[in-house]
């Protein structure tokens, strides 16, 4: 599977380096740099979900998660351990090209030089949508390509509630009720890296029955 993906990838137009282990992957992830990492759960050796959370505590690389159909718990694991999206086997190369292409729209979410706004002050977070840095008590926020592309979506319209189905099409780029729990596990990211009190968060708040909106207090 592994080198038909790589094969698949590469007749794509993509430069692809394939590892066999775990730690083949870790080992040359910073002589490769990659702008997308394609990580299989079930690797020999180091698990692909430990490679996931180490990359998350050093890099914010998008990452997309090759699971097994129907394994739920797997999916949900990976994506509260950092992973922007998620493939299910068997791969199809046409279908992770359009997955990685999409990542990378997220990941280039810049405001054209023609129109810089100022930095958005929200109490403690600033967003400065023209540079996408996010601060937090003076200090910088890491964020992954979907949890920088979520924040930028919500806060755009403080109080507006959007819909997971919503935010699905608008961050992802999915269009099928099967992902919504991409939101969810993103939600629960961006809230820990921000800081939000369990029970009462301030910024990314839930609406029950219908989605999530920006908080304005």
């Amino acid at each position: 599977m592994r080198e038909a993906v790589r094969l698949g990838l590469r007749h794509q137009g993509h430069e692809v380096y394939a590892a066999a282990t775990g730690e083949e992957g870790w080992e040359h992830l910073g002589s490769f740099r990659p702008d997308v990492v394609v990580l299989d759960l079930m690797l020999p050796g180091m698990s692909g979900l430990d490679v996931c959370r180490r990359i998350r505590d050093r890099d914010q690389v998008p990452i997309i998660i090759v699971t097994a159909k129907g394994d739920d718990i797997d999916v949900v694991v990976g994506l509260e351990a950092g992973a922007d999206d998620y493939v299910v086997k068997p791969v199809r190369a046409r279908v992770l090209d359009a997955r990685i292409r999409a990542v990378l729209r997220r990941q280039d979410a810049s405001v054209p030089d023609t129109v810089r706004p100022r930095p958005q002050s929200h109490g403690e977070l600033v967003i400065d949508r023209a540079g996408l840095v996010v601060t937090h008590r003076g200090e910088r926020v890491a964020l992954a390509p979907s949890e920088l592309r979520l924040l930028l979506t919500l806060s755009a319209s403080p109080g507006q509630v959007f819909s997971r189905q919503q935010l699905l099409e608008m961050v992802w780029e999915h269009s099928y009720h099967g992902d919504i729990r991409l939101v969810d596990a993103c939600v629960k990211r961006l809230r820990g890296k921000l800081g939000e009190p369990a029970g009462r968060p301030r910024y990314i708040q839930t609406v029950r029955g219908f989605g999530y909106r920006f908080g304005t207090s």
